[in-house]
């Protein structure tokens, strides 16, 4: 299923971002050239949190294993551009199924493990998925109950023990090796055809569909390639869940560029993750502020573990405090790379390179730049990007003035899958993807600074204030594990500045402790919060971001119980 229109295919393949290489081939690439070499590790905790003992396989065994997939997909008639709905979590078989798919040409549609039956259901009503793939076991999770019902004449694949009558075991099935040759020979896969359908975080509302090509998530691996210091056969630490733009376009295309060898890790789990660290010795991982401001914190249990293999770090999803950054620098000569992206194919990266002072690294993404691909050519840059008044207007091009950012570019989607409506909405008439993120270019034209989301700003007495500068900047308050800000309302101003924080140790915290903080950071007065809320813990969706919408939800409730 190729989506992408002849000319914007002719145009990213002259200048050199897109080609002929699918997922399979540069896997294939890899296994040949390093049969032997450790490609894949399961987490050490697997069969706590699902099933079966922890795997370590070598590109020849993660192949045999891939072939064994597509072979069983092939009889169990998935066919080209077929669409697996797949609900697994960070185990080796959701790793071999993604290549497995893109061997026979099928088409990957991940879904969070937290998800149930509301989600379920408007994901098969947008995909029409030929097959519902999911674990007999999983902690906590009933995959097969759940999705039964809404099933249909959908088929019912599993992995794990005591498969459900009626269902594909994948665990056991196997194919005919003619018969997927037959397949792979009659049905050729395009690198421009569709590979993957993620699905947006819902932070913005329902959950919409983007389709993704080969070529598509090819073009991200440019960039965090060079900016993460990745180099051939690395060790890379995948914490993420494999459904989105950060494990997919981050550490999995890293993966394959390098020929290294991915470790999984599920569910979050920092005395697991860290174990992991200190035994498989990654150079690079991924994992959320609140987990990195956690540990520089710890420094009795920072000096419990062994994290010297550790070149990089990348993060985001949410602000990254200066302090944070500078401090793992400064204390363990780990860089923290600033990353913030999107399924649709937004991918801003800010490695040591573009930005070697770790304060302005935590708030700066490079605004123009050439990438090199891990190959050594150089490329033109694979994001162009624009600011644009939130109400429409010519292009920004001064210092300091918030406007929305617009991309486009070889890693953008095409359009939201059955969507149409949507994806108007999504892209201006001369074709960029409006982001629904605030940016401001700063440092002298060179970088964007990024201010927040346009639906999350507060509006006090006409003046618009961004709740994630002020998060960003109670990053390093010693009394706060985590906090959120966002509005209010008010009589006389409109708008006013509520705070969500968990307090760190369990020590109260008062209002005069956030704001004379924040008077020292040199905070305009009128951005200070007027009202503080005591959470155990924020609400955050499967990404791990915090959600925003609900933490102010659950603050107006209290509120209304006070009245």
């Amino acid at each position: 299923m190729i989506v992408a229109g002849e000319d914007k295919r002719r145009r990213y393949r002259e200048s050199g971002w897109w080609g002929d290489k699918t997922f399979a081939d540069l896997f294939a690439a890899n296994a040949a050239a390093h049969p032997d070499r450790l490609a894949l590790v399961d987490a050490p905790n697997r069969a706590d949190f699902a099933f079966g003992d922890p795997q370590r396989l070598t590109y020849v065994e993660l192949t045999a294993e891939i072939d064994r997939l597509a072979g069983a997909l092939v009889k169990a008639g998935i066919g080209k551009d077929d669409v697996l709905l797949v609900q697994l979590p960070n185990i080796s078989e959701f790793v071999a199924l993604y290549f497995a798919a893109a061997k026979i040409g099928a088409i990957v549609s991940p879904a969070a493990v937290q998800y149930r039956s509301h989600e379920l259901k408007g994901m098969i009503g947008v995909v029409e998925p030929k097959a519902f793939v999911c674990a007999t076991q999983m902690k906590g999770c009933d995959h097969v109950g759940v999705a039964a019902p809404l099933l249909d004449s959908i088929r019912l694949m599993t992995f794990g023990p005591k498969a459900p009558v009626g269902a594909i075991d994948l665990s056991a099935a196997s194919g005919d090796a003619g018969a997927l040759a037959a397949h792979v020979a009659a049905n050729p896969v395009d690198a421009d055809d569709i590979f993957t359908i993620c699905w947006t975080s819902g932070t913005t509302g329902v959950p919409k569909g983007v389709p993704r090509s080969h070529n598509h998530w090819i073009a991200v691996a440019g960039a965090g390639y060079e900016a993460m210091k990745v180099g051939p056969g690395d060790v890379l630490l995948n914490p993420f869940p494999l459904i989105n733009m950060a494990s997919i376009g981050g550490i999995t295309m890293c993966w394959l560029t390098s020929a290294g060898t991915m470790v999984l890790h599920h569910p979050f789990d920092p005395a697991i993750y860290l174990r992991q660290i200190a035994t498989e010795r990654p150079s690079l991982t991924i994992a959320p502020p609140a987990v990195l401001n956690m540990l520089l914190q710890n420094e009795a249990l920072l000096a419990s573990v062994d994290l010297s293999s550790l070149r990089v770090i990348a993060s985001g999803s949410a602000p990254l405090a200066p302090a944070m950054v500078r401090g793992f620098q400064e204390k363990l000569g780990i860089v923290i790379v600033n990353v913030f992206g999107s399924n649709e194919g937004m991918s801003f990266i800010t490695g040591e390179g573009d930005m070697p002072d770790p304060d302005k690294r935590a708030s700066l993404f490079p605004r123009r730049g050439t990438y090199q691909r891990p190959y050594g050519e150089g490329r033109a840059p694979n994001i162009e990007s624009r600011l644009a008044p939130p109400g429409g207007g010519d292009p920004i091009e001064a210092d300091g003035i918030s406007g929305e950012l617009q991309i486009r570019g070889p890693t953008l989607f095409e359009g939201y899958h059955n969507a149409p409506e949507r994806t108007a909405e999504a892209f201006t008439a001369d074709g960029w993807f409006r982001t629904g993120e605030l940016f401001e270019i700063a440092e002298g034209g060179d970088f964007y600074r990024f201010v927040g989301r346009c639906k999350d700003l507060i509006i006090r007495g006409g003046v618009n204030i961004s709740p994630e500068e002020i998060d960003q900047l109670l990053g390093g308050h010693p009394l706060l594990a985590e906090a959120c800000s966002f509005s209010l309302p008010c009589a006389k101003m409109g708008e006013r500045i509520g705070l969500a924080y968990v307090p760190r140790g369990g020590v109260d915290v008062g209002l005069p402790d956030v704001t004379d903080y924040l008077r020292e950071k040199d905070l305009a007065v009128f951005k200070l919060p007027e009202r503080l809320f005591r959470f155990d813990a924020l609400p955050r969706n499967v990404t791990n971001k915090v959600m925003r919408s609900e933490v102010r939800e659950m603050a107006l409730a209290t509120l209304e119980k006070e009245a």
